[in-house]
């Protein structure tokens, strides 16, 4: 071959083999780690299990006679109904001492500041205690003018308002937390989308509506949810009220006259697991809603407009 002849491709290869090469044949790597890890593990959870199924201390004919009892049911809708109307209080009122820890008004930040930290700084059990000694500390609430007449009247121990109270309670516990949670996402959000919404003409309230809300669900929703399965399980506190009509206070009321409490604290905790289970579920859909836009992913629809677009590019 002279100097400068161009270079023939070689016999034994084709002629575009130079321009595309042989794809790299990757073998990943073997972690027989992970292997031997996961049977130790199906080994110990079936023994486990095992154990479990024969051991009679559990008492599985009982686990299954009061599994789908009436008064399981009712006391699973209880504690739904306590779980959903504590946490809209909850949100509603985070919502509102957020808003206010981030005012420029020194009262109003003073007000929220010091309603975080009485009840982030006691325990939820003391403040459903006290919640369910209300009627002793306050008998009656009467509003009105001083030695005149009275708008208002309530004698407080002649009602029974024990599931009242421990919405209450475990609503304004939750709203301390929850003002943080929303204060933590509006403060997440660039301050230029507001200044920018602001330049369009937009009112303060448009502004959170249109604009800093939707961006700052992102960082809201996952801990909120966290927040909601929480409370679900919260509500076995309120006992302290007294409130027994949720599940952990029926169970206890049934294991008192069956005598079988092992049973009765299963029942209750697969109810748990099962209602927990379904608000995960809405949980994942909720951020998978507030998070698009986020992911550098694109989605299935995102890929096939790109490819059809493509399709039109090269037809041309």
């Amino acid at each position: 071959m002279t100097a400068g002849s161009p270079q023939s491709p070689r016999p034994d290869r084709p002629a575009d083999a130079e321009t595309n090469p042989d794809p790299i044949r990757a073998i990943p790597l073997r972690h027989p780690g992970q292997w031997i890890s996961a049977v130790v593990i199906l080994i110990l959870a079936g023994l486990f299990v095992y154990g479990a199924a024969t051991n009679e201390a559990y008492r599985w004919s009982t686990y299954f006679d009061y599994l789908f009892d009436t008064r399981i049911i009712e006391a699973a809708g209880w504690t739904l109904a306590l779980t959903v109307l504590a946490m809209i209080l909850g949100v509603v009122l985070g919502v509102l001492f957020a808003v206010m820890r981030l005012s420029s008004n020194m009262v109003l930040r003073s007000v929220a500041w010091l309603y975080l930290w009485v009840f982030r700084g006691t325990p939820v059990y003391v403040q459903l205690v006290l919640w369910g000694l209300f009627g002793s500390i306050y008998k009656q609430i009467d509003l009105g003018i001083p030695f005149g007449p009275q708008f208002f009247h309530i004698d407080v121990q002649s009602i029974n308002a024990a599931f009242l109270f421990a919405v209450i309670g475990l609503g304004l516990n939750e709203a301390a937390y929850m003002a943080e949670i929303v204060r933590a996402g509006i403060s997440s959000v660039n301050e230029g989308q507001s200044e920018a919404s602001v330049a369009l003409g937009m009112t303060w309230t448009q502004t959170m509506r249109r604009v800093v809300l939707p961006q700052a669900m992102r960082v809201i929703i996952p801990p909120t949810g966290n927040e909601l399965i929480s409370m679900l399980k919260t509500t076995s506190l309120v006992t302290a009220i007294p409130f027994s009509l949720e599940l952990y206070g029926r169970q206890r009321d049934i294991s008192s006259l069956n005598f079988q409490p092992i049973p009765m604290l299963l029942v209750a905790s697969t109810w748990y697991l099962a209602v927990t289970s379904i608000l995960m579920i809405g949980q994942h859909y909720l951020e998978k809603h507030y998070s698009k836009g986020a992911s550098r992913m694109l989605s299935d629809d995102q890929l096939a407009e790109l490819a059809r677009a493509e399709t039109i590019e090269g037809g041309r």
